[in-house]
């Protein structure tokens, strides 16, 4: 068992979610770089054609595979590490979004020839990989036999970790007076 592995809970079934959110991510973006590169674009020309409706040059190309790597990476690896890697990444998606909104208009700034079909690509692909990542780590309706469940119930009991839990009844007699038998 591994370091990262003891700090955080792993479950297996959502290893697997979180393998195939970072898998399917990596390649889409490794296949998109592939082909921006095979067109033979400027390294941070702002003009261009299209691949798969988006817009490219040389640099976001590059930049492409090299974030579908990452995340192809974290698919091989799993874990818990994968289930991190699709937050970090999905969450810098979604701020490689803000930075071409404020781009869009100067085409002196905008060196990833970012269009607004890129924007809403970043964005929409960001939310997506985000959630994979979060999926079955953060809810109010987590199942019992989740580990990120488990983990949180021992943080708010102050329980040491494995430890049972104990049940307890609590009677409440009635609020009005109550007759003993025999007295």
């Amino acid at each position: 068992m591994k370091l990262q592995d003891t700090l955080t809970p792993v479950d297996r079934r959502l290893a697997m979610v979180w393998r195939i959110g970072a898998g399917l991510g990596g390649i889409f973006l490794i296949v998109f770089g592939g082909l921006g590169l095979a067109d033979h674009p400027g390294f941070l020309a702002t003009h261009g054609d299209r691949i798969a409706g988006l817009s490219t040059n040389g640099a976001l190309s590059i930049l492409s595979i090299v974030a579908g790597a990452v995340l192809v990476l974290g698919a091989v690896i799993g874990g818990n590490f994968a289930s991190n890697l699709n937050m970090a990444v999905g969450v810098l998606f979604v701020l490689s979004g803000f930075y071409g909104l404020t781009v869009l208009g100067r085409p002196d700034a905008n060196i990833l020839n970012f269009r607004m079909s890129n924007v809403l690509f970043a964005f929409i692909f960001g939310i997506v990989l985000t959630t994979f990542g979060m999926y079955g780590r953060v809810s109010g309706h987590l199942p019992h036999d989740n580990p990120y469940w488990r983990k949180r119930i021992e943080a708010e009991d102050g329980r040491p970790a494995g430890a049972a839990k104990t049940f307890v009844k609590v009677l409440r007699p009635n609020a009005g007076r109550t007759h003993p038998v025999g007295h």
